[in-house]
């Protein structure tokens, strides 16, 4: 099972100020599921599989980078990202990407980055 590691996130007085705001407020109101959902403030939940999709990509960028004997910061000079960016995707962290940037990662690795589409009961 992967460690977590949790880094004080370094925040300004304003900012800090901002979001004890943001939580009093949330504790004074408790707001019912249906006005969170109907804020400007909520997401969709992601979906399993969809999670487990970038789980098995993150997996597959680990795998080929261990098989090419490349350090994350060999990487990063080749492909032109961020080395923690770059761990962050590794490991599952990274919540937001793009194609072109697995691509680039791909590219680096001598591969090509390849999507296709299934059918969902498969």
């Amino acid at each position: 099972m992967m460690e977590r590691r949790h880094r004080k996130i370094h925040r300004s007085a304003e900012e800090q100020a901002r979001l004890q705001a943001i939580r009093d407020q949330f504790q004074s109101e408790r707001p019912s599921l249906e006005a969170l959902v109907d804020s400007d403030d909520y997401s969709e939940p992601i979906k399993h599989g969809t999670t487990l999709d970038a789980m098995h990509i993150a997996s597959l960028l680990k795998q080929a980078r261990t098989e090419a004997q490349l350090s994350l910061s060999e990487v990063a000079k080749r492909c032109g990202l961020d080395r923690s960016a770059i761990s962050r995707l590794e490991n599952g962290v990274y919540d937001n990407t793009t194609i072109q940037t697995l691509s680039r990662l791909a590219g680096a690795y001598g591969k090509r980055f390849v999507v296709r589409l299934v059918d969902e009961d498969a």
